[in-house]
């Protein structure tokens, strides 16, 4: 019997020890050799990992990513919960990612919140790599998003920033024709607007114009975009659910991905709407043979061209206005933010704006932006200190791979932590300043190219809305730079304004922007 048995088991931990060795040889090898470890990173605890290290801080994520990298190193594994982390903290290393290895890197993980707002990530930036994102992309690239079509947004442009200058040049006669029939005219102070609330309305209308040709009325608007803002304060974290995705029960605490679920709702409702209107004008334009020409066209219009899916439409959609409107806003509100705490830079912006336009009839459109070379680099200084998106949208890796000596394993999330990177002082002298200058000789931009500013991305997801932000900022700010001096309320000090931030799908500052507008008579 024993003679029997013996071979019998030592066939068996043949077997087993031929298995196992199978297993581990794959598991350790790639392209032919032995795969190296993870990046480096704090360590972590069980079934948590590091989420510990990210929940139990006061800093804001990009931040306390940041002083962690320097403890660990520019490519830093972080464990979150079940999911592989790994975070990006130098302009090299992210060369590396988004030009080198650009296609592996060139999908998104898996988010509750896309999911759900975003009907299944049918849009643009959440969209996994693949033809239908490659399709959306080429559609966008060349027709919703292309220099032409933010070229014939101009008139909606200047149409907008001249509201916004009329209700603060308004709110500033108000006062001035009170003090009249005051009897010391001098010893009050002048009231202060709130730019912040005004900043995000120009957005808004702006972005909806291009988007569904027309500004939402007062209430619908309103409606409209409190829920939008709900929406993206839910973008600016992550659900239980993201990072236990075997567990998506636990989506069910907190409530985060039930109210998700409201919103969209919500919102789903106000997007048909849009569309049915578009829709039956179109319907009745192709009957009265009045079709309109392709450069009066709105981007869902244009969406309509191309495919019917309502569902696709609305995705879309959502995309412009939830990224298209508070990036905008936020970006001219800590350009003015910076120029108020830096009264030299604000007055050579002054000065710069109005040698160009005073004799220009004092109308300031976009045809003479090119010749303000220092507002332009205020506007690469501000995208350098304050990223609207300061981490970016993660990256998901298609395939494992090797980088900087370390494993990046298939479908690892990706955090570029651009803001790291724009603060980095190996890239930039005094890197926590305020100098526009540093961008007047030089020629580095936000565009992709230069690593070590990259606001926007870079490679095949680069931000497709960039320029069409970019113009709105440009134009807004230049207009309230010439059409009024600027004074902190209260006596303020440069020096004590609360540049504090709050963070979401974008980083804001904390509290409103009041300032006094004075305006500016020109000779």
């Amino acid at each position: 019997m024993e003679e029997v048995l013996l071979p019998i088991l030592l066939l068996l931990v043949t077997i087993i020890l031929l298995t196992l060795k199978t297993m581990r040889k794959k598991k350790l090898e790639v392209n032919g050799g032995p795969l190296p470890p993870l990046p480096p990173g704090p360590r972590k605890l069980p079934i948590i990992g590091n989420l510990h290290q990210l929940a139990f801080t006061s800093l804001l994520p990009h931040r306390r990513l940041r002083d962690l990298a320097r403890q660990y190193g520019p490519l830093m594994h972080l464990q979150l919960g079940e999911t592989t982390n790994v975070v990006v903290s130098s302009a090299e290393l992210a060369r590396e990612l988004l030009k080198t290895h650009d296609l592996n890197f060139a999908s998104r993980p898996s988010r509750v919140s896309a999911d759900i707002i975003l009907y299944e990530a049918r849009d643009i930036v959440f969209a996994p790599y693949g033809e239908y994102w490659r399709q959306m992309r080429k559609i966008c690239t060349l027709e919703l998003l292309s220099p032409r079509r933010v070229g014939s947004l101009r008139a909606v442009r200047e149409a907008e920033v001249r509201e916004l200058i009329g209700s603060i040049d308004h709110s500033a006669a108000q006062w001035s024709q009170k003090m009249k029939s005051e009897p010391n005219p001098s010893a009050q102070p002048a009231p202060a607007v709130n730019l912040t609330p005004l900043l995000m309305s120009l957005s808004n209308r702006v972005v909806s114009r291009a988007t569904i040709g027309t500004k939402l009325g007062k209430e619908e608007e309103s409606e409209f975009f409190l829920v939008m803002q709900e929406i993206m304060k839910a973008f600016g974290g992550f659900t239980l659910s993201d990072v236990f995705p075997s567990s998506r029960l636990l989506g069910l605490i907190g409530g985060t991905e039930r109210r998700l679920k409201e919103l969209h709702r919500e919102v789903d409702v106000m997007l048909q709407r849009f569309i049915d209107d578009h829709v039956a004008r179109r319907s009745a334009e192709k009957g009265d043979d009045e079709e309109e020409e392709a450069e009066d066209q709105d981007l869902v219009d244009v969406l309509l061209n191309y495919t019917r899916e309502h569902v696709e439409i609305k995705a879309v959609i959502s995309d412009m206005f939830l990224a298209g409107t508070d990036t905008t806003a936020v970006l001219l509100e800590w350009a003015m933010v910076e120029l108020m705490k830096n009264p030299d830079e604000m007055e050579k912006a002054q000065r710069e704006v109005r040698r160009v336009f005073d004799k220009k009839g004092k109308v300031v459109d976009e045809a003479s932006l090119d010749e303000l070379n220092y507002l332009n680099s205020i506007v690469k200084e501000t995208l350098r200190l304050h990223l609207p998106a300061p981490l970016l949208a993660p990256r998901s890796t298609r395939e494992t791979v090797v980088i900087n000596g370390y494993q990046i394993p298939a479908k690892t999330t990706v955090i570029i932590n651009a803001w790291a990177i724009c603060r980095n002082p190996v890239n930039w002298e005094k890197p926590d300043e305020f100098m526009p200058e540093r961008f007047l000789l030089g020629s580095i931009n936000y565009k992709g190219n230069d690593f070590q500013l990259i606001p926007f991305g870079a490679g095949r997801r680069i931000c497709p809305g960039m320029q069409f932000g970019t113009a709105i900022v440009h134009l807004a700010l230049a207009n309230l730079l010439y059409h009024f001096d600027w004074k902190l309320p209260n006596q303020t000090k440069p020096q004590d304004l609360d540049m504090s931030e709050i963070f979401g799908v974008t980083v804001a500052k904390k509290s409103d922007l009041y300032l006094i507008p004075i305006p500016y008579k020109a000779p």
